[in-house]
């Protein structure tokens, strides 16, 4: 019997010996607690992880909702988002969930990044919903050449990017609140959120430059620019700079859930 059991039927017999984490602790002691019954022991998932060293490598998706014109009603936002760039290269707007329609996101995506004409590997990841692990789907990657990832089971965290760039989304000032009156309105609001993103916004995890501009391999000619500014700036007042100006670079490798080993590494590298 586990402690859980062993406890309340010894209370139930007048009896008290100690607590269940005591019990816990003189089992595990004695390696009485294992797994029992008929069923499998519980193993642990192995954590899905990428590297991207250019764009259109690793692609991330998710499909967030966004609000209908009345309580309970919801325009649902299928994204597609690159690793490496941050870019958002395939998104749709859609009145509900469904394989078929990812299925068509990710066809119009492949055509417009031109994938089929690289002809270079790609992965494409996600979480465990329905349309994520749908036949129609899995099929249209299988035709494509793509491979599918997917999150560990009932893990929120192992598609951090994705979720990211939906809190931008919706935290955007002219987000409406009051939700959006029909699906044409959602699609015009997500289309100009897109344009944003993609063309002016400086994101922070990419030093400040736009996705389009590391997408399209333009952060090397941004950065040196930069440089060069700064270093006008400090020779022309070296008063103001106590050692070297910024760094205006960027790593060419990104990681989707890196492992352990992986981020050891990265620190020693960084230390040496």
């Amino acid at each position: 019997m586990p402690p859980s059991q062993i406890v309340p039927a010894l209370a139930d017999q007048g009896t008290y010996i100690a607590s269940e984490s005591s019990f816990y602790r003189v089992m595990h002691k004695h390696k009485q607690q294992q797994h029992r019954g008929r069923s499998k022991k519980r193993t642990a998932k192995p954590l899905t992880s990428h590297r991207a060293t250019g764009a259109n490598q690793v692609w991330m998706w998710d499909i967030t909702w966004l609000p209908g014109p009345v309580k309970g009603l919801f325009f649902y936002l299928y994204l597609v988002l690159d690793l490496y760039s941050r870019k958002i290269v395939g998104w749709e707007n859609w009145e509900e969930e469904s394989a078929e329609h990812a299925s068509q996101l990710i066809r119009r995506t492949v055509l417009s990044e031109q994938c089929v004409v690289r002809q270079q590997p790609l992965v494409l990841h996600s979480d465990n919903g329905s349309p994520m692990k749908g036949a129609t789907l899995l099929e249209t990657l299988y035709r494509l050449g793509i491979t599918p990832s997917r999150s560990r089971p009932r893990v929120n965290n192992d598609n951090p990017y994705a979720e990211s760039i939906f809190r931008t989304c919706k935290y955007r000032p002219e987000y409406p609140e009051q939700g959006f009156k029909d699906r044409t309105e959602a699609r015009e609001w997500v289309l100009r959120f897109v344009r944003w993103y993609n063309h002016e916004h400086r994101h922070s995890g990419l030093n400040f430059i736009t996705p389009n501009q590391r997408h399209n391999g333009l952060s090397k000619q941004v950065f040196e620019k930069r440089k060069q500014v700064y270093e006008t700036a400090k020779a022309s007042n070296p008063g103001r700079w106590s050692g070297a100006t910024r760094d205006w670079s960027l790593d060419e490798e990104v990681w989707l859930n890196p492992e352990k080993a992986t981020l050891i590494q990265a620190e020693q590298k960084a230390q040496t």
